[in-house]
């Protein structure tokens, strides 16, 4: 399965400068927030994969201007392609605006995730927009990771967790990759294509597979 991570950034490469063909071996677009919804739409158009999303914290137009025919998955976990995927938007709250939580209030979402996670059998990939606390952040209070991701990424051990937030042009030393026992963490700033040969062999699948609110490939008319 290959998928395509897109966060923060519009793409000239995918946009301004878009030539056919450039999406059609990607089988699933998944932006990690804070993009024009026009760019998401344009790309679930100019795919024949689905697109999911997560909100960032600049993604309050979305309330009025949706990114048609794409997919929100917030709070949510879904399957698709036997890949489990798990949803959860926004940034720490540093100033007043949609999309952004104190601890206590991503804690408090972390946690009424579990019955789904549990009932999946666990997850093979999380989307968020911030980052976990103390892999691929900063110690500024906008660009933090909320230790609830840390607590749900010790607990699962999922395969893959993509983020946004941390933009690549902010410092050289920003990793666009990092490995945390047993997961691989992946800043989406621009656009990151991930690669998955065979899901069922994947790191972290010692969970059983479980169909949950399987999303079918989106069939263009």
């Amino acid at each position: 399965m290959k998928i395509l991570f897109v966060a923060d950034e519009e793409s000239k490469y995918l946009w301004d400068h878009f030539q056919p063909g450039r999406l059609s071996d990607v089988d699933l677009i998944i932006s990690c927030g804070d993009l024009a919804p026009e760019y998401l739409s344009f790309l679930v158009t100019m795919s024949t994969a689905p697109l999911l999303y997560v909100h960032g914290n600049h993604d309050g137009k979305y309330e009025k201007f949706p990114p048609e025919g794409c997919e929100c998955i917030e709070d949510r976990l879904v399957n698709v392609g036997g890949l489990r995927i798990l949803g959860l938007g926004g940034s720490q709250r540093y100033s007043p605006g949609m999309h952004q939580y104190t601890e206590a209030e991503m804690t408090r979402r972390v946690h009424r995730l579990h019955r789904q996670i549990k009932k999946a059998g666990g997850v093979d990939l999380v989307i968020s927009h911030a980052p976990v606390r103390g892999l691929g952040d900063s110690d500024t209070v906008a660009h933090r990771g909320f230790d609830a991701f840390r607590e749900l990424l010790e607990r699962y051990k999922p395969g893959y967790w993509a983020y946004g937030h941390v933009h690549m042009r902010y410092g050289v030393s920003i990793p666009r990759l990092i490995q945390y026992e047993g997961t691989t963490l992946i800043n989406a700033c621009e656009r990151y294509l991930l690669d998955i040969p065979d899901v069922a062999k994947m790191p972290g699948r010692f969970w059983k597979l479980c169909p949950v609110n399987k999303l079918e490939r989106q069939k263009k008319t």
